[in-house]
């Protein structure tokens, strides 16, 4: 849940717009009492609509489907509760702090990705149309190509244009 509500505030979308409470069978009123407050939450909020954050719904998709945020979530307790291999646990706030730096790491690669769906796109154009920095862009590029991902595709005078590579 702390990943899913840290990337849809990354898209703009906003963490509010997702909600979880455990309630019991027994407990109706709590129950009611939510279905309100969550409707009064979304009313404040407006409606969602989905083709306004398409691409940004993509790239959430994206990042929560990468193997390394899947296996930083699957490593939670082995890694914070019991010892690894060297007889280590990892401190629980510094787990956090690395799985959100993984996280917004994998959001900005997936958008980079989702963005070159649409073709051949230079630095500049990526950095455009998905709202990260020219520089971000430049270095996420980088490791997203290393992983086999994108691809220089060519050059339109002396700017390169990076496409999208079959998954």
């Amino acid at each position: 849940m702390h990943v899913v509500s840290q990337l849809l505030e990354m898209s703009g979308i906003g963490r509010d717009r997702m909600q979880l409470r455990w309630v019991s069978a027994a407990e109706g009123q709590i129950f009611a009492d939510f279905v309100k407050e969550l409707s009064a939450l979304m009313g404040e909020m407006g409606a969602f609509d989905p083709d306004e954050y398409k691409l940004k719904l993509a790239a959430v998709e994206g990042a929560l489907n990468s193997p390394r945020l899947r296996w930083l979530l699957g490593m939670d307790r082995q890694l914070t509760e019991r010892e690894n291999v060297y007889h280590q646990k990892v401190d629980d706030k510094l787990y956090r702090q690395l799985l959100d730096e993984a996280t917004q790491e994998e959001y900005q690669k997936s958008l980079i990705l989702e963005v070159l769906r649409d073709g051949p796109q230079s630095v500049r154009e990526i950095a455009e149309k998905s709202g990260l920095e020219i520089y971000a862009v430049s270095q996420l590029l980088s490791d997203i190509e290393r992983a086999g991902l994108v691809d220089l595709h060519g050059y339109e005078g002396t700017t390169p244009k990076f496409i999208r590579l079959a998954a």
